[in-house]
């Protein structure tokens, strides 16, 4: 059953007649998400933010960064978040409470870039500018009041599997050493295949199937499918060696069988992989923990153990 917090949302979303995100051209698109994410959360107090910019390479312009920093005495572990939409929605504004929170729940120096959006920049720009986002965060560490050698990636939805590319890349490049991945309801197949929860779970009710597949045909181009595991970590062939992972899911998301399935293939490969799963919640739950109970304990859970694994990486 859905939770009856969020079904209540849900039902007055529906009475006020608002569309699908797939139903909008991308710039409409991206300032409703805006407007939904900054309404339906609220930041904690004790967190600082500053903003940084990602330098300009000779393949993309500089990127605005934020980085948030704990009241506690450091120097702190690193966590280099990135912002779910489909690679096709989301920015800084929109994720500055879920990046605060998750601040102060974990208790390290959270890093967030606004990596470059489809369909103007299609893949593999969002992981690229991941990257290089996880790479100058390692080589600033210092700068930023953390431990280069306590260092965790993490993200929700597209934000998630750009975290666990980034992981992939940190193992096959000799680095950056991470600690830990914590991995949103990441659409792992990245348009590969097709998972029970795709037909039982295609009308939402916050993300429809209809809308997972705008954003892979946005980002994708016309075949709607990752060309490898950049945007479909289930392509690697090989998931072993990596951070340990805690996989949270949403039991009412049309992608929730493909987070199952990451999450039994990193175990098969022998990585450390908790896996959690949210009865009555919705894909899009990280940035409802001010509305919702459940939403806030998952939130929590997820930046206790990001602290936990930083802490024991010392």
């Amino acid at each position: 059953m859905l939770d009856l917090q969020l079904d209540a949302m849900m039902q007055q979303a529906r009475a006020a007649g608002a569309p699908d995100l797939c139903d909008l051209p991308p710039v409409a698109a991206r300032d409703m998400y805006r407007h939904i994410l900054a309404a339906a959360d609220r930041p904690p107090a004790g967190v600082s933010m500053r903003r940084q910019e990602l330098p300009a390479t000779s393949k993309r312009p500089a990127l605005p960064v934020r980085v948030y920093t704990p009241v506690t005495s450091g120097p702190h572990g690193i966590t280099v978040y990135f912002h779910g939409g489909g690679y096709v929605l989301g920015d800084l504004d929109g994720y500055d409470n879920v990046c605060r929170q998750l601040c102060e729940d974990s208790d390290s120096v959270v890093v967030t870039v606004e990596y470059r959006l489809a369909p103007e920049h299609p893949f593999p720009a969002a992981h690229d500018d991941a990257w290089d986002t996880l790479v100058w965060a390692r080589e600033h560490a210092r700068d930023l009041g953390g431990d280069a050698n306590r260092m965790a990636v993490a993200g929700d939805s597209a934000g998630a599997v750009l975290a666990s590319a980034c992981a992939i890349q940190a193992r096959d490049s000799g680095g950056p050493a991470i600690a830990f991945q914590a991995l949103i309801y990441p659409p792992a197949a990245g348009g590969h295949g097709i998972y029970a929860s795709h037909t039982a779970h295609a009308a939402g009710p916050t993300l429809t199937l209809r809308t997972v597949e705008y954003f892979g045909r946005h980002y994708w181009g016309d075949a709607g499918r990752s060309p490898d595991w950049r945007g479909a970590p289930l392509l690697a062939q090989d998931l072993s060696r990596l951070p340990a992972a805690l996989v949270t899911l949403a039991a009412h998301d049309p992608i929730r069988d493909e987070g199952f399935a990451y999450a039994q293939a990193l175990m098969k490969a022998g990585t450390p992989c908790t896996l959690v799963e949210y009865h009555g919640l919705a894909h899009g739950f990280i940035s409802m923990a001010g509305a919702l109970p459940a939403a806030r304990a998952a939130q929590l859970q997820i930046g206790l153990a990001i602290r936990s694994a930083l802490a024991d990486a010392r």
